[in-house]
Formats: C-alpha cells, structure tokens, sequence
C-alpha cells in the first residue's frame, strides 16, 4: 500500500502550474498584445519562442549555479528572481521590454523545472516516484485548464498587464507556503562540474531528448496559434474558445493520470501510442478543420495526446542511471522547450510565407512523425521505475 504523498509535492505542482500559467499567459492575449504593441500575430507568437529559448539556455545554468544551495533556498531563490521578471512584464511598453522579461522568467522556469522532478523523486519512497513526478508534472496541465483561459478573460475584461501582475500574486503565495511546507534537505551529492557536464555525451540521453522535443514540437506548432485557427478558421466565438480551453487544460489532466498509469507497465509502448494517436489527430485537425464540431473535438483530444504524455517522457529518463539529477532534469526541461519553440518558430515561419493557418497543424503533424521515427529506432530498453 503506497503512503499518501507529501504536502511539498503537492507545492512543487502549483509551483509548476504557475510557471506554466507564465508561459503560456501570451497564447490567452495574443492578439491584444499585437494590437497594444503594434506588431503581428506571428511576432506576438515568438514570445513563446522567446520563453522557451531561455528556458533552455538559461535553465541549466542557473540550475548549475544553484546547484550546491540548501533545496529550500535554491526554490526561495527562484522565486525571487521570477517575481522580478513578472513584475518587469507587466510593467512593460515595448515589445523589447517584453522580450527581456520573458527571458528572465523563461530562464528560472527551466530551472525550476528541472529542481522539481528530482527534488519530487526524493520526498517519497521508490514506490511512490512515478506517482509524484506524475503530481508534479500535473501542474502543467492546470496551468493550461486554468492559466491560460484565465489570461484570455482576464485581456479581453482588463487589460494584459494585469495577467501580469496576478502570476505576481500566485508566485509570491507559492513561495510562502513552499517555504512553510518544504522539509529541509541537502543539496545533491557534489559533483565535479567537467563529470556534472560529462554525462550529457551519453547517447542514451539523446534519444530521450530527442523524442520528448518532437512531442512537445508537434504540439505547440497548432497550438502557439489556436485562438486564431478556432477564431478565423473554424469560426468558433471568442466566448466558445475560452470554455474549449478551459475543457482542453481537463482532459490534459485525465491524459497525465492516465499515462502515468500505462508508463507504469511499459514507457516506451505508451509513448508509441501516444505519438500514433497524435499523428493521426493532426492529420483529421487539418484536413477537416473547417467543420466546428470536429475542430473542437480534434483540439481537446490534444490534449489528450500532447502535453500529457510528459510522466512517460520524464520516466523514461528515469530509468537511466543519471536521470534523477536536478541538472539532467533541467536539461531535459531544456529539450522540452527548445521542441516549444522549435514547434511555435517552424509554424511561425509557414505563417510568414504567406499560408493559412492550417499550415501549422500540418507542421506538427510532420515534427511528430519525425518524433515516431526516433523513438522506434531508439536502442534504449525500457522498465518502470519501481522495479
């Protein structure tokens, strides 16, 4: 019988959804920042890319940098630094300005992603591990049934600073309490940077990496862009997409618990899976999107295979030998995001040569194809983590 999971867990999840609200904050008021800041959708788009960039530089080394801290003074500090960049966000004016302030929360949320998972996996037992990265990681998931509706309600009924400024109140209550719950611990074991920095020339890292940036790639080239595409495309009410997101961000939470459980028995069958029904859901998405009840129904079933599949991509890494260190965690974390903007860039790009919205559908249909490739070719044996 598996004991109840900690109260610190469960902080760590809304420390992930809030970082996750921040990330996603931009896709809800897209088009209002094009209008206030005089720029196109595509360029609104990159700040997604933007985010997700440093995320993947800055995070591992900031990760590197706070690696020797106390775990609960590593967090404290991260959250500080957060706060600053939100706050710079929202007080904002120009596009550059912007661009600044998402690189800051963009570096702390790679790193804050990557202290997570490790520090999730050392609060419980071996057998509760699974059950507590999946806990973690469904921060992810209500920070897009509730983040990202949130920031669209809250542009259209204020303005988009104020999106801003509520991360700001979240981030600062998160802290509180993580402060208050977090038992003290001490920080991973030393390791000399050149061995810390040596285990990347692992190549069994790499086919992780790579097909959890495939993943994430093919999701977030539709979905950088899905306001428009169920606006302007589809003809769906800006009313009606706000309670699509919202029930997209619930089935997102119903996939992570469901591929938990199947990553549980055999991660590599799962993610197979995943990838097909992915494929396939973007596929009918393009070709059929003109129709609205089938354009809704393709959204919220990527829901189901997209974002979701993470406890399968986490575990998976796991499994191998240096996979519960906070630097792998955040370089993986690294990968993710860099599959973000690859994924919203690449898309971004199509839009540029003057194609419809559609196109970006059919690029993360091709990303997560490429996605499939890899994994089936990949060597790497896999089993769960309590055996």
């Amino acid at each position: 019988m598996r004991t109840p999971l900690p109260i610190s867990v469960y902080m760590l999840s809304f420390g992930i959804f809030i970082m996750i609200s921040c990330e996603l904050q931009v896709l809800g008021m897209m088009e209002q920042l094009a209008a206030a800041l005089t720029i196109s959708i595509a360029q609104a788009g990159y700040l997604v890319s933007i985010f997700a960039a440093s995320m993947a530089i800055g995070g591992p080394i900031l990760a590197i940098l706070v690696s020797r801290l106390a775990v609960k003074k590593t967090l404290m500090m991260l959250y500080i630094i957060f706060i600053l960049g939100e706050l710079l966000g929202g007080f904002s004016n120009t596009f550059s300005q912007l661009v600044i302030a998402r690189s800051i929360t963009g570096m702390v949320s790679g790193a804050f992603f990557g202290v997570s998972i490790g520090l999730s996996a050392r609060l419980v037992n071996s057998d509760s591990k699974l059950k507590a990265i999946s806990t973690v990681l469904a921060g992810i998931m209500l920070g897009t049934i509730i983040g990202l509706p949130l920031a669209k309600v809250v542009s259209e009924y204020s303005n988009w600073q104020t999106s801003f400024f509520l991360v700001v109140g979240l981030a600062s209550i998160s802290a509180l309490l993580t402060h208050l719950t977090l038992p003290d611990l001490s920080p991973e074991p030393p390791q000399p940077l050149r061995k810390e920095l040596g285990a990347i020339f692992d190549t069994r890292l790499w086919w992780v990496f790579c097909t959890s940036f495939c993943i994430i790639g093919a999701v977030y080239a539709p979905f950088s862009y899905i306001v428009p595409i169920l606006n302007e495309t589809s003809g769906i009410s800006q009313n009606s997409i706000t309670l699509i997101l919202f029930a997209y961000g619930g089935i997102m939470l119903i996939g992570n618990n469901l591929v938990a459980k199947m990553a549980a028995k055999n991660t590599k069958r799962t993610l197979v899976i995943g990838i097909s029904f992915l494929i396939v859901n973007l596929c009918i998405f393009a070709l059929f999107n003109d129709y609205h009840w089938l354009a809704i129904t393709c959204t919220l079933l990527l829901g189901l295979c997209g974002v979701s599949l993470n406890p399968a991509m986490v575990s998976r890494l796991m499994e191998l030998p240096q996979g519960g260190r906070a630097f792998i965690n955040t370089l993986h974390a690294s990968m993710i995001t860099l599959g973000i903007m690859f994924g919203s860039f690449t898309a971004g790009i199509a839009l540029s040569f003057g194609y419809q919205l559609t196109i970006t559908i059919w690029v993360g249909a091709a990303i997560a194809f490429f996605g499939l490739l890899i994994l089936t070719f990949s060597p790497i044996n896999t089993h769960t983590l309590s055996k």
